[in-house]
């Protein structure tokens, strides 16, 4: 019976394995008539011609491997219940030993292409070391592995992803990149989301902010170093960096001075800031020419970690990558390579312990009580830790503008 049942099971297992190739089978044909069906009108419209259409898909393939795939035929991916997990506490972004790494390099290579920054900062007043430190954050200053051919992972992604109609776009500027003679098929590679090259632009942001710096007719943020730092300054300024002016300031904020005060839209001139008693960390005076200047207070941890006066800078480098965490990244990166600065001085505290379902039940509570948290989703943004500080504040509690156990009783 027992040698009955382990036949059984190893047919079973067969049939199932046959069952789930001729499912693969069965995408990648109809892949191939959504191809010439579905995609190809659209690249018509959109003025691709055929040639270049059926140029840039004659050896495509689907790669089964990608994440966030959603094949049609096979079990939908289950929905992760993200909200039990804990989020981590913002101090465990920062390694000390990479941050060091980058900012050895940083300065290297900031002094290896010296003349070519200069140039580049007289062009688009983006200083040299923020280019420099989003160059090493995304690419390894261009060193890094990019491995996958750009067509094949937004073709993939466009016919069988949970996002497709975000890939389809890509896929068509993509295709409008091949069209250009910038860069050739083979050597458009990009990472396993599409973005490419050495500043990791998706297809539709190369279209709109890549740049020809080093006047050989093509934009090359592949090979060439002076496209590709040339290239991140111009998304920098066309998204609002502004000239003269630096990405923000650590300070010490007076426990007198709510920590409720935080966010682009509750800008204030500088020099109202330091009027609060608010000053530099380090001891130095703010730059005069930012005293008049809009600023932002920043408190990534509420009470429990570094504290900041951000400029509108801050937010353009929030462009990149829309995270507080890796703005401030690439701002104290930046300093690093172009003064020699080192961590921040504040210390972050022993928070993002708790589950992000026990923050999404307070943002529901604050919500309830008429409070804006922003996005209900139990990861702390500006707009919950503010309204968490001034619920604590009308409740007679220490304001630390950051979720903690303690709170999970009192807020309700």
């Amino acid at each position: 019976m027992l040698r009955l049942l382990s036949l059984t099971t190893l047919l079973l297992c067969g049939w199932l394995g046959l069952a789930q190739a001729a499912t693969k089978a069965d995408v990648e044909a109809q892949f191939r008539t959504w191809l010439q069906n579905d995609l190809w009108p659209e690249a018509k419209k959109a003025g691709i011609s055929a040639g270049s259409f059926k140029a840039a898909f004659s050896d495509v393939k689907l790669n089964w491997d990608l994440p966030d795939l959603a094949p049609p035929g096979f079990p939908k991916p289950k929905e992760q219940k993200q909200s039990q997990a804990e989020f981590s506490s913002p101090g465990n972004y920062f390694s000390e030993k990479r941050l060091q790494g980058l900012a050895a390099t940083g300065r290297s290579l900031a002094s290896t292409h010296a003349s070519t920054l200069k140039k580049i900062e007289r062009t688009y007043g983006v200083p040299g070391s923020v280019i420099v430190a989003i160059w090493g954050r995304e690419s390894g200053f261009g060193r890094a592995k990019i491995p996958y051919p750009v067509v094949d992972v937004l073709a993939t992604k466009a016919f069988m992803s949970t996002r497709p109609d975000l890939f389809r776009r890509e896929l068509i500027a993509a295709l409008h990149i091949l069209d250009s003679g910038d860069v050739d098929e083979a050597a458009m590679r990009g990472s396993w989301a599409g973005a490419m090259g050495q500043p990791q632009f998706m297809p539709s942001s190369f279209l709109q902010y890549a740049v020809d710096f080093d006047g050989d007719g093509r934009r090359d943020i592949w090979n060439s170093v002076p496209d590709s730092l040339a290239s991140i300054a111009n998304y920098l300024v066309k998204k609002g960096w502004q000239r003269e002016r630096d990405w923000g300031f650590e300070v010490s904020i007076p426990e007198a001075v709510s920590c409720a005060q935080e966010g682009p839209d509750l800008a204030q001139p500088l020099s109202s800031w330091a009027n609060k008693g608010i000053v530099r960390i380090s001891g130095k005076a703010f730059p005069s020419h930012e005293l008049s200047a809009s600023s932002m207070m920043l408190v990534p941890a509420g009470r429990h970690g570094p504290e900041f006066i951000v400029t509108p800078n801050f937010y353009v480098l929030k462009e990149y990558n829309n995270s507080d965490l890796y703005a401030l990244f690439i701002g104290n990166l930046a300093d690093r390579i172009a003064t020699g600065g080192g961590a921040f001085r504040g210390t972050w505290g022993d928070v993002g312990n708790m589950l992000r379902s026990d923050v999404l039940k307070m943002q529901k509570a604050l919500v309830a009580k008429g409070y804006d948290v922003g996005k209900v989703d139990g990861l702390p943004g500006y707009k919950t830790r503010r309204s968490l500080g001034d619920w604590q504040a009308k409740s007679g509690l220490a304001a630390t503008c950051f979720p903690d156990a303690s709170l999970k009783a009192k807020l309700r």
